[in-house]
């Protein structure tokens, strides 16, 4: 949708994302709501949820811990647009650092800190979950989960890391969407302050800045560089999931809908991902924490997505391969 009805669409969603929480915060009985802040996309809307689900239900904005937790990777632009958002909204603001903390931890399992492998980066992901999970323990709180649908099913998470929380508000949301709601909220329901801030994190390359910013002190990690394109991956994933479309279905409307901005061999390689990561990466969607289901499509092993965490790719990536 584009325009009026778009807003529309996003007025919605958010409203399901705050009446789910507000229900789970009032079943509970938690006292806080605790989320870690990147200066992310993903983290952001997660933030604005919160924010509105206690206006709604009159409690104070402080009872919201916004935890930003710099490491090796986090660069001056998020972690300044982490901060000034916490500060615009009234909420709590804690900063704990994970770099010692990481250190001792790679010094404990004998993991050289020069050698920026998978070790390295989920052992920073597994970190920062232990200080949200401890937190939400001090507060009789619960930690808010910040993951989208995209990453969900791409597995673009670290397992019992940014993959675990104790609600996941944006589980439903797809990655294209995350960013259309970012801004409608910016647009539509802040301050000026917040607004700048939060246009600025639209504008920030997606990244899970888990390895060092290059020599300008510029984010070097860039997801869609490496996963591919989330307006790509979320093209695949409502065709395969909402109607069930085989590969050779999908590639053909995919060069049609991208025909002039993605060339054939490029879908072809972002599909091949998708549906390998798909289906090897099931193992962490059978274990996700409750959140709403906002559109038409979810993955929640509770409800709408059922498979087993060894089921093969091998069908879907041969059809590929003779495209």
């Amino acid at each position: 949708p584009q325009g009026a009805e778009l807003n529309e669409h996003c007025e919605e969603v958010f409203s399901i994302q705050i009446a789910g929480l507000a229900q789970r915060l009032a079943h509970t009985g938690a006292k806080t709501a605790v989320v870690g802040i990147s200066g992310g996309l993903d983290s952001t809307l997660a933030l604005l949820v919160c924010v509105k689900t206690f206006d709604k239900l009159g409690l104070p904005r402080k009872n919201i811990l916004g935890i930003t937790m710099p490491g090796f990777g986090t660069t001056d632009r998020t972690y300044n647009n982490a901060l000034d958002l916490m500060k615009s909204l009234g909420i709590s603001i804690r900063e704990i650092s994970i770099k010692e903390a990481c250190i001792q931890h790679f010094k404990d399992i004998d993991h050289d800190i020069n050698i920026h492998d998978v070790t390295y980066e989920n052992s920073q992901a597994r970190e920062r979950t232990q200080i949200l999970m401890d937190v939400a323990n001090q507060t009789l709180g619960m930690v808010i989960g910040t993951g989208d649908l995209s990453e969900l099913a791409l597995g673009w998470a670290t397992y019992n890391g940014d993959h675990m929380s104790m609600y996941g508000v944006n589980a439903s949301v797809p990655k294209t969407l995350v960013k259309y709601l970012v801004q409608w909220v910016a647009e539509n329901g802040v301050d000026e302050n917040s607004k700048a801030t939060l246009l600025d994190i639209v504008d920030t390359p997606i990244s899970p800045e888990l390895i060092p910013a290059d020599e300008n002190g510029e984010i070097k990690q860039k997801t869609e560089d490496l996963v591919g394109p989330y307006e790509l991956h979320d093209f695949f994933l409502y065709y395969f999931l909402r109607f069930g479309f085989r590969p050779s279905k999908i590639f053909y409307l995919a060069n049609s809908a991208f025909k002039g901005v993605y060339d054939e061999e490029t879908i072809k390689k972002w599909l091949s991902t998708f549906f390998r990561r798909f289906f090897n990466q099931q193992f962490k969607r059978s274990c996700l924490p409750d959140g709403p289901k906002v559109g038409s499509i979810s993955i929640s092993p509770r409800g709408d997505w059922r498979m087993p965490s060894d089921a093969s790719s091998a069908m879907w990536l041969k059809e590929i391969e003779s495209l």
